[in-house]
């Protein structure tokens, strides 16, 4: 693999190497919301490149407090910016170099939601999930229900409640069933969860009854981001027969606020699971459609050092991206630029890699160790709940920062 150098000092192990560059909307004191991209501690301000003609974009679509018109210009126009960009930050005689006020440091900024999100689709594609929660509320010996190996399950969500990393979360309320009760209550949620996924931003619109192939899927996907899928598990159990998630799920999902771009990610393609029986010939795909994505998990207890409580990977996936959305617009449904697919909780084979508390602490059988010697079963009032995720090989490393909230009392 090719290695870059940039001019500008990044320090090692940064998750936003000259080969990432992902994409943004932040802000400054002086500054309304626009579009910037993520190199090292800094930010590159876009609007000035397309107005000096480096950039061949139209510098008011950089302006913009959402990305949605950028990308919709597509990958042509997206992917040469990239290239652009990458010459302008390694090129020792970058004309950048004599405009510092362009690059503004990440310490100084306020990073808002990246995209519009029109639509929301959450999957349920790690089998090693999939089957946890079988088995702690089914029957063990027939963890997944008979349709799971033979199409990628999702529901549609609700894209309002979407926030970037750094907005905290109230505690939600809702109907809940108490063990042994005959009747529901209403109450704050006491199980509180989160759900480590990644999702992909759609680039391309489809028309309506029109299809998306696995093989023309990855030309509408345009990037990705960490994505926290709070659960309110308690009021879920209550709720979700026969329908699905509804009040459990819609109160929030946490993004991380940098979308890297699918491009960025090509070095790090891995086989996915073998996948048996045999799926229909729409979700048959080629090559390598799966990510080397390490990801990790954190408890951060108010006034305390966070705890790694997981580390997984998105290479675990046994439903990718392409077939996810495939599945999606088989039957006709059009999806938009800025409409967001989550990849449903990323688990591994052993409980250190698990992609919830639901499953670390197993239903709240098996209470998790803190440093500050507290226990926790799901989330408390006032914990940070961190993700962090990057790819790396070869001396490349490209990462997606974090995604951040803290849980609030409930009103």
């Amino acid at each position: 693999m090719s290695t870059l150098s940039s001019w500008i000092n990044i320090p090692e192990n940064s998750d936003f190497s000259i080969h990432n560059l992902p994409y943004g909307i932040f802000s400054t004191t002086d500054t309304a919301p626009r579009a910037g991209v993520a190199i090292g501690e800094h930010i590159v301000d876009l609007a000035p490149l397309a107005e000096k003609g480096w950039l061949k974009v139209d510098a008011s679509l950089l302006r913009q407090a959402t990305l949605n018109d950028f990308i919709s210009l597509g990958k042509a126009v997206t992917n040469e910016a990239r290239t652009t960009l990458q010459k302008l930050l390694s090129d020792g005689d970058s004309p950048l170099k004599a405009h510092p006020e362009y690059l503004i440091a990440q310490a100084d900024a306020t990073m808002h939601l990246p995209v519009a999100v029109g639509d929301y689709t959450d999957f349920y594609s790690s089998i090693e999930h999939a089957t946890n929660v079988g088995k702690m509320f089914r029957d063990p010996a027939n963890a997944l229900l008979p349709n799971w190996r033979h199409l990628p399950v999702g529901y549609h969500g609700r894209a309002s409640s979407i926030i970037p990393s750094g907005v905290d979360i109230v505690r939600p309320k809702g109907q809940v069933m108490p063990k042994g009760a005959d009747q529901p209550v209403y109450k704050a949620s006491g199980r509180v969860d989160f759900e480590l996924e990644m999702g992909f931003i759609i680039g391309k619109s489809n028309p309506l009854g029109q299809s998306i192939s696995t093989q023309e899927a990855e030309d509408y996907i345009f990037g990705m981001v960490l994505f926290n899928d709070w659960s309110a598990r308690d009021i879920q159990k209550w709720e979700y027969v026969p329908l699905g998630p509804f009040l459990g799920k819609s109160f929030a999902s946490s993004i991380s606020p940098w979308i890297v771009p699918l491009e960025a990610l090509d070095p790090f393609r891995v086989k996915g699971p073998k996948q048996e029986p045999a799926v229909l010939p729409y979700l048959t795909y080629e090559g390598e459609r799966n990510y080397n994505i390490q990801l990790e998990v954190a408890i951060q207890p108010k006034d305390q050092e966070e705890q790694v409580v997981s580390r997984s990977n998105f290479q675990y996936m046994y439903w990718n991206m392409t077939q996810q959305l495939a599945h999606h617009t088989v039957n006709g449904c059009n999806v938009r630029v800025g409409d967001m697919m989550a990849s449903g909780t990323i688990s591994g084979k052993d409980e250190n890699s698990y992609g919830s508390m639901l499953e670390i602490a197993w239903a709240g059988s098996k209470p998790v160790s803190m440093n500050d010697g507290s226990t926790r079963v799901f989330i408390n009032d006032y914990d940070t709940v961190i993700m962090r995720g990057h790819a790396a090989k070869d001396g490349v490393r490209v990462g997606f920062g974090e995604v951040r909230s803290m849980v609030l009392p409930a009103n």
